[in-house]
């Protein structure tokens, strides 16, 4: 189901008219669910993982060592991070998505030297979310790099309980910003917007009930039923 689930995905990218040429990755967010679906996900062609947090991660270290390295999948961090998780994660994650602040590229150069990170960037304005302001972005990548970390794109997300054209502005934003800093990886769009940020220059999406169904523990929404 998972492979089937992630063709539909591909075909999803595949029909959005869009005026960049590169390859659209899918990365499987595997937030909240059983380590084994790290497994279903490979096994489906899935390479690269995408966690939140810190803790769901660890919980899955066994299953990601476990693979062989010619198919292990890439592991990418691409929650909120705090510095004093970094410690735990390093040599797990293979690129930390959520930079946003020089503490931060500190730890992550202290404890992974040369990593591959994605800064993030809080292109909706909303108190409520990560990320460094769309001015910040240069002296931040400037830091990352004086402290030997590899920056290779940036991360946006759109504005949270909005339709998904209410994220155009901010896509936008984020890769305006991928453009004139010459970056390659420009992370924006979910399972909810991924059309939208497809179709304004996303590189990489990030996917997770559209692949594996509702998240264990979240709430379900029934539809009033039709009668008559």
């Amino acid at each position: 189901m998972i492979a089937e689930r992630l063709n539909e995905i591909r075909r999803r990218v595949e029909a959005v008219p869009r005026a960049w040429v590169h390859d659209v990755e899918i990365v499987a967010v595997t937030k909240a669910f059983d380590p084994s679906v790290v497994v279903a996900a490979v096994e489906a062609g899935c390479t690269a993982i995408g966690e939140n947090y810190a803790q769901d991660l660890l919980s899955k270290r066994e299953v990601i060592e476990a693979f062989d390295a010619d198919v292990r999948p890439r592991i990418d961090f691409i929650g909120h991070l705090q510095s004093n998780k970094v410690r735990q994660l390093a040599g797990l994650v293979d690129r930390w998505c959520t930079v946003d602040r020089v503490s931060l590229a500190k730890e992550i150069a202290k404890r992974d030297p040369g990593a591959s990170v994605l800064i993030q960037v809080n292109a909706t304005e909303e108190d409520q979310k990560a990320g460094c302001a769309p001015s910040d972005v240069e002296q931040l990548m400037t830091s990352c790099r004086d402290l030997g970390l590899t920056v290779t794109g940036l991360l946006g997300i759109g504005p949270t309980g909005r339709p998904p054209e209410a994220a155009i502005p901010a896509f936008d934003t984020v890769r305006a910003l991928l453009d004139e800093h010459g970056l390659t990886v420009c992370s924006m769009g979910m399972t909810g917007d991924l059309e939208v940020a497809v179709a304004r220059g996303s590189s990489s999406i990030r996917v997770g009930s559209a692949l594996f169904g509702p998240r264990p523990g979240a709430p379900v929404h029934h539809q009033p039923s039709e009668r008559g």
